[in-house]
């Protein structure tokens, strides 16, 4: 169904009447029929008509809105009048009042401005088990930015997509219905500038969100995984001052970079990130990364750090024993010739267990053997790992090493 505008000129004066009509397909081609008259709508803004359209349809259809409209006064009059008139309903819609069964032509069937409801419902849902809303309103951010935050995160979980893409994803699912907003007019600009106030109080957010995730799931918050990734800009990115050349993971280095660090406990919940300049050599940005997990979690003694190759120099781990804190460290290439003999000696080796992911049945997972030995004030974990047949040094496997793990 769609409005259509008749004008009529009388004694020099031109009267407009809108009118409520449906295409039909008839033997002669489509035909527009009338369904009723809705007077003058002018007042309205002309974008309204076509909302005002789609509402009377799914009324007469005995469809509801989502989040459970409440009475419209203007919708039940103009219901009236359509049910009233004159010309009979179409065919498709039910009765006034009787036998409701109507028949159907299955091939004139067709589905429009479809909307994908179920993941984004589940979505809302846990996002207020979460308490995410609060947590962002203490962090003061309006009540528009924080439905606008929860429409980008539920799109990065259900269907990731750039910034310039998402309002039209958002359009597509049943948001506008659950939170009662018309993202119409949403453009890529207002989630760029959502972006800069969540930046501008991640710290906060970040440890709220942390607190509210381990009294809901009961996580431990004994062992934190520290890494980093590199991110690299296409353009000359002269505005921002953290883009750098620097190793590329990616392999692009004619593109300036930033580097992304990102802690997370065992249950892989993250609890903390920062952005480093491009250039930055991974292992000097351990320092800032307890401190920042200190503001977020509190860093307490006895608690295990868990860092890759990259990050086990000396200087590092002096870091870690000075806050009391355990770690678990890769060790470096060039110590890893002090244990060939182990390697090569199978003895003592200790099979452990992977279990198949639960979503992937018939996968197939590597077998991994283990010796512990003691070095020093060291407990040094050797591993060995199966996959492509390849003889080294280290055993005939391909995926070998040591790793260092310390408890004072």
């Amino acid at each position: 169904m769609y409005i259509r505008k008749a004008s009529r000129t009388y004694k020099g004066k031109t009267y407009s009447n809108y009118l409520l009509v449906e295409s039909i397909l008839t033997p002669k081609g489509p035909r527009q029929k009338i369904i009723c008259s809705l007077g003058d709508l002018s007042p309205r803004p002309r974008q309204d008509w076509l909302a005002l359209a789609h509402k009377l349809e799914s009324a007469l259809c005995g469809q509801q809105e989502l989040a459970g409209a409440a009475g419209d006064a203007e919708l039940d009059g103009l219901l009236a009048k359509v049910r009233s008139s004159a010309s009979a309903p179409p065919r498709h819609l039910p009765a006034a009042s009787g036998d409701e069964r109507v028949a159907v032509r299955v091939e004139g069937v067709r589905c429009e401005e479809s909307r994908e409801a179920g993941p984004v419902h589940v979505g809302c849902q846990f996002w207020r088990r979460l308490q995410l809303d609060t947590i962002l309103a203490q962090a003061g951010l309006s009540a528009g930015a924080r439905r606008l935050s929860l429409a980008m995160t539920l799109n990065r979980l259900i269907h990731p997509t750039s910034e310039l893409a998402m309002p039209e994803w958002i359009r597509t699912t049943a948001l506008p219905d659950i939170l009662g907003v018309d993202f119409h007019e949403l453009a890529e600009d207002a989630l760029y500038r959502n972006l800069d106030k969540l930046h501008e109080h991640r710290v906060t957010i970040e440890a709220a969100l942390a607190d509210r995730e381990r009294n809901l799931f009961g996580l431990d918050q004994t062992v934190f995984l520290y890494d980093v990734t590199s991110t690299y800009f296409e353009g000359r990115a002269m505005g921002n001052a953290k883009a750098k050349r620097g190793y590329s993971r990616d392999h692009r280095g004619d593109c300036k970079q930033v580097l992304v660090g990102l802690a997370v406990n065992r249950d892989g919940f993250p609890l903390a990130h920062e952005v480093f300049a491009g250039n930055r050599h991974d292992s000097t940005t351990l320092e800032e990364m307890l401190k920042a997990l200190d503001r977020r979690v509190g860093l307490r003694p006895e608690q295990t750090v868990v860092v890759d190759r990259g990050m086990a120099g000396k200087e590092n781990v002096e870091q870690i024993r000075a806050r009391g804190l355990h770690y678990l460290v890769a060790e470096p290439y060039a110590e890893r010739k002090d244990w060939v003999a182990e390697f090569q000696d199978s003895d003592e080796f200790a099979a452990v267990e992977r279990e198949p992911s639960p979503r992937n049945p018939f996968q197939k997972k590597s077998t991994i053997q283990v010796k512990m030995r003691w070095a020093a004030r060291h407990m040094c974990c050797v591993c060995r790992a199966s996959g492509k047949r390849k003889t080294g040094p280290f055993g005939n496997c391909t995926k070998s090493g040591c790793w260092r793990i310390w408890r004072s």
